[in-house]
């Protein structure tokens, strides 16, 4: 996550510094720093923030999950943990789901499949710079 949509998705959850820093556990003063781009935002804190940015936008009603969308075979469904734990519109969230065919486990690589995915795009806001909430 970039330090401007570290800021949008804040300015989305309608949080000022302060109160995001109580809401992720870390010091005002890591806020400040993620917003300046003086610190990386850590993989933790993105995980939360886009967590709460999902939670926060309602999911549209009936919303298909991951599995139907992709058209997984079964036989893939069955090894994958959104699957198993029936969370089809959180598969995004959750490490070690299989996508593209292969397992996900590096939280990048898996972000960077996912930002262009339609259940993603589906559950959590834009946030890239010119783009509105």
């Amino acid at each position: 996550m970039e330090k401007k949509e570290f800021s949008k998705a804040r300015q989305y959850l309608g949080k000022t510094q302060s109160q995001m820093a109580q809401l992720l556990g870390v010091s005002l003063k890591a806020i400040q720093s993620f917003e300046q781009g003086w610190r990386n935002i850590p993989v933790h804190i993105e995980r939360q923030v886009l967590f709460l940015l999902a939670s926060k936008k309602s999911p549209p009603q009936k919303a298909r999950p991951c599995w139907v969308i992709r058209k997984c075979q079964m036989e893939i469904r069955q090894n994958c943990p959104a699957w198993e734990f029936q969370v089809g519109n959180l598969c995004w969230f959750i490490n070690g789901t299989i996508c593209q065919g292969q397992i996900q486990d590096s939280w990048l690589k898996k972000m960077q499949i996912c930002r262009q995915c339609k259940v993603f795009q589906t559950m959590v806001p834009p946030l890239k710079t010119g783009l509105r909430l």
